[in-house]
């Protein structure tokens, strides 16, 4: 026959559309024409492929060759339709003879020679392959990757091999993965480590317990960088479907996911970095730093030196916890639920107040470094803590904290609590369930949150962060003394 069909898939966003193959072989002269909207690297498959097919020992077709990429409104791009042309020629042509391709789909870029090399985002396709019960054929660099998303895989070295085993030649078996890497916390930095800082350890454990975000200030050296390096070994091992989902994100990056399978990743961007750097972007856009954090960390150190553009791609995302992206050819959409940590110095000079170290010149370069945060970004922020220098006597002395493994059980246990209770983390619940919750505390709240000059969405917080304290107390409802904790974490750090 003189025409063949075959399925792979495009990337849109960490979506993996199916895409069909359509190759005929029609009368002519020799040709190689291919459509439906291929970026520059698609189109240099044709070479590829014809070179690919003349060093594997297979006959090009001296007809004209058209190779339809469908739907023709949906962008491709990439090397990842090499494969599926090359065997359409070969099906299209005859030289395949009569086989069986019913429910399989096929991703690979080729090499001269005919060996197939690995592509990037692999884990979308595989994962999609596998929803469809469907086949997939991938570069022998593909089959763990593919594997792990739970698709029937066969992953193969050169066209040649895979010509022989379509052909019963030979037979080669169905791809099996490698048990994923497991939970690493205890190969996380440790919170022993840190001398001193109490308080900050503890707004850190809050800050695990219930995925709240949170705002360190203080002076150099007072460990705010040390303090957010610990809290992934704080939080629970990802799910399976999370961790997969955080590694078709990190895919679409790079050509393998990341070796920690099971545990939040943890993202630190320099405050140099732009603002597609951090939401995404691009011609064919690509997740950024708030996606790539997803269920898991996102530091921001030295906060007041992002650009003031940068830090407010950050406020949809924490709400709503998605980014989305538009472009003239794509509108796309990537899961950004992460956890925000940032620190920041009082003063350009870091030493506010300080007499000795201090530039002296509070009122105005304070100030002026301290608006590049803004009001609606500040009050996202949950946890807000000023985080003291430590004495050398401490620093010096003994470590005086508990290992994190042992804070990890007690977060461990205020999360199942909350699941149990509600269904999910105490961030995530809304203004009316709050609210009903408070009972007799409303007068009281009143006027807190008239002497503190509280916003409604500041409000809300504080009562999240209050369940938080109340789950770690081992207590079902909201006492006084909670809210009271949760409020003192609403000071103000932008003040000289």
């Amino acid at each position: 026959m003189s025409i063949a069909l075959l399925h792979s898939r495009a990337t849109l966003g960490i979506r993996a559309v199916p895409v069909r193959v359509e190759i005929h072989l029609g009368p002519g002269l020799p040709g190689f024409t291919m459509v439906g909207l291929p970026d520059t690297a698609v189109r240099e498959s044709k070479d590829r492929v014809r070179s690919a097919l003349i060093n594997g020992g297979f006959r090009l077709p001296q007809q004209r060759i058209t190779v339809n990429l469908a739907p023709a409104d949906l962008p491709k791009d990439g090397g990842r339709f090499d494969l599926p042309i090359a065997v359409g020629i070969l099906l299209a042509s005859g030289q395949l003879g009569r086989v069986e391709l019913k429910d399989m789909e096929w991703i690979g870029e080729l090499a001269l020679s005919g060996a197939l090399s690995p592509v990037p985002a692999i884990l979308p396709g595989a994962l999609a392959a596998a929803r469809a019960c469907h086949t997939l054929v991938v570069p022998a660099g593909n089959g763990d990757e593919a594997a792990l998303a739970g698709a029937d895989t066969l992953a193969v070295n050169s066209l040649t091999e895979l010509c022989a085993h379509l052909k019963g030649d030979i037979r080669l078996p169905r791809h099996t993965a490698p048990p994923p890497p497991g939970d690493d916390a205890g190969q996380s930095p440790c919170l022993s480590q840190i001398r001193g800082q109490p308080a900050a350890k503890r707004v850190l454990e809050i800050a695990a317990a219930g995925g709240h975000s949170l705002l360190m200030g203080g002076p150099p050296g007072a460990g705010k960088s040390m303090l957010a390096s610990r809290l992934p070994g704080l939080l629970p091992p990802l799910e399976r479907d999370q961790a997969l989902e955080v590694a078709a994100i990190h895919s679409l990056r790079q050509a393998r996911p990341a070796p920690a399978f099971l545990q939040p990743p943890y993202r630190a961007p320099h405050h140099t970095a732009s603002a597609p750097a951090l939401v995404g972007g691009g011609g064919r856009p690509r997740p950024g730093e708030i996606s790539l954090a997803h269920q898991g960390v996102l530091f921001l150190d030295e906060l007041p030196e992002f650009q003031p553009r940068v830090l407010e791609v950050l406020r949809e995302p924490l709400e709503t916890g998605e980014v989305h992206i538009a472009r003239a050819a794509q509108q796309v959409s990537f899961p950004a639920r992460f956890q925000l940590v940032a620190a920041m110095n009082p003063c350009p000079c870091g030493y506010l107040g300080d007499p000795e170290k201090g530039c002296g010149y509070e009122c105005e370069k304070a100030k002026r470094y301290q608006r590049r945060l803004s009001g609606p970004l500040m009050d996202r922020i949950d946890l807000h803590l000023e985080v003291p220098a430590v004495s050398p006597d401490t620093l010096m002395g003994d470590p005086d904290g508990e290992p994190s493994l042992v804070v990890r059980e007690r977060v461990l246990a205020a999360r199942e609590r909350q699941m149990h209770r509600q269904g999910r983390l105490n961030r995530e619940l809304d203004a009316d369930w709050l609210m009903a919750s408070l009972g007799p505390h409303k007068p009281w709240l009143t006027g807190v949150m008239e002497r503190l000059e509280l916003s409604a969405r500041a409000l809300h917080r504080s009562l999240r962060v209050a369940r938080t304290i109340a789950d770690l107390a081992h207590q079902e409802r909201v006492g006084r003394e909670h809210l009271r904790e949760a409020l003192s974490y609403r000071q103000n750090l932008l003040k000289p």
